[in-house]
């Protein structure tokens, strides 16, 4: 048996198979298998959230996890359309421990490998998340990475090209890749810097960096996909209200982009959108609040509108107003 996979069963992981329509709730003829991890309450395995997951976005990612083949899998596309609850949720079916690092402008490279603590009056070495995942064969997922430095980034190509983890903190320690280990990353840019001015923070990366990463492209789900999802999430609300609610998130979205198609000339652009995240949000707290007055308007705020100027905040509301027509001024019944 392979060290590495000795590594797995001490930390309780063992190899598990799991067929494809019954995992992911889908209805294709194919029968297809996909090894994971047995379920044993690891802490790093993701809890199961109900979760529509798109087909093509799925086989992309499935197949990376199956065989990445020396590549790392770069998620893009705007905020809150679901592009790290796709591989979380995905991991969650397949019982696969993930370390999540939500990546800032100041992270240093240290703070993915680890570094060593004062404990009792001695200095162990802490493995980071970068680190446990290369050990044990976890998936790691830099969120948001298209802000970090490029420079620090440097210092992992070498772990993309197969090269063992070296630690040069905890006395050169040498960590093979463990052949379940997965680098994901996220990003609002396509790692290009962001051209649209809408991403604070976003940086170019290099291209040497990119170059080793498959990329999917993420985008907000269609109408009928976002009833699904709202479906799930929020059963109790009317059936009329979520499609309500999804039809002006996709109204918002198109002025958020400047898409007017040939209509609605002199329409001002948004500066926010309503992501998906922010859809399931709104009508969560209008579940929550359904007995305050104009509970759309009032949960809409909360949701969204609270954080735009005076001016922009009508605009929405009136628009919101004209789709919802009667419902806006009432309640849920």
């Amino acid at each position: 048996m392979m060290e590495t996979e000795v590594q797995s069963e001490q930390a309780g992981l063992q190899p598990a198979f799991f067929e494809l329509n019954e995992t992911f709730d889908l209805d294709t003829n194919q029968w297809i298998l996909l090894e994971g991890y047995k379920e044993c309450g690891h802490p790093a395995v993701p809890a199961i959230q109900p979760y529509v997951f798109d087909r093509d976005r799925l086989r992309k990612l499935l197949a990376f996890l199956d065989s990445p083949e020396s590549d790392g899998l770069y998620l893009t596309g705007p905020t809150g359309c679901g592009k790290t609850s796709l591989v979380v949720q995905a991991a969650a079916r397949l019982h696969w421990p993930t370390q999540m690092v939500p990546v800032h402008g100041r992270m240093e490279l240290d703070d993915l490998l680890g570094q060593k603590v004062l404990e009792k009056g001695s200095t162990p070495y802490q493995y980071g998340a970068l680190s446990t995942a290369v050990k044990e064969g976890h998936i790691l997922i830099l969120d948001e990475m298209d802000v970090a430095d490029p420079s620090e980034l440097a210092g992992l190509y070498d772990l993309l090209d197969g090269a063992p983890l070296v630690l040069a903190q905890n006395g050169g320690e040498i960590i093979p890749v463990h052949p379940r280990f997965r680098f994901v990353a996220t990003g609002n840019s396509a790692g290009t810097g962001d051209g649209s001015g809408l991403y604070q923070g976003v940086l170019r990366q290099s291209l040497a960096w990119l170059d080793r990463f498959r990329v999917i492209e993420v985008d907000y789900p269609d109408e009928f996909t976002e009833l699904l999802i709202l479906n799930q999430m929020v059963p109790d609300l009317p059936v009329v209200v979520r499609e309500k609610m999804v039809k002006l998130a996709n109204e918002i979205r198109r002025l958020f982009t400047g898409d007017l198609n040939g209509r609605g000339e002199g329409e001002a652009q948004l500066s926010v959108t309503l992501s998906t995240r922010g859809l399931v949000r709104w009508a969560r707290l209008s579940l929550r609040f359904q007995g305050a007055p104009r509970v759309f308007e009032y949960t809409l705020e909360q949701t969204l509108t609270a954080r735009v100027e005076p001016a922009e905040r009508q605009a929405i509301h009136r628009i919101a107003s004209d789709v919802f027509g009667e419902l806006w001024e009432g309640g849920i019944e």
